[in-house]
């Protein structure tokens, strides 16, 4: 029988049996909103990700740019 990744040592019946209690426990109106906050959480882990690796990138290029010597003055 093949099993999901996600859950590798769960078969379906365990996987339906643990369905079934989460339905039994917050009821079937209340699933969707917890799904609906599930993907807001996701969504909002991606975007801060995305913007870690940005900052990421613009410090990488401020320490690859190359640094141009001071002029030295003949005032002094």
């Amino acid at each position: 029988m093949k099993t999901i990744l996600l859950f590798q040592n769960f078969g379906i019946w365990e996987i339906l049996i643990i369905a079934l209690v989460i339905l039994l426990l917050f009821g079937g109106k209340k699933i969707p909103e917890l799904m609906k906050g599930l993907g807001k959480g996701v969504k909002s882990f991606k975007a801060g990700m995305a913007e870690t690796e940005k900052e990421l990138d613009e410090i990488k290029k401020e320490i690859e740019k190359p640094v141009e010597p001071e002029p030295k003055d003949k005032a002094e």
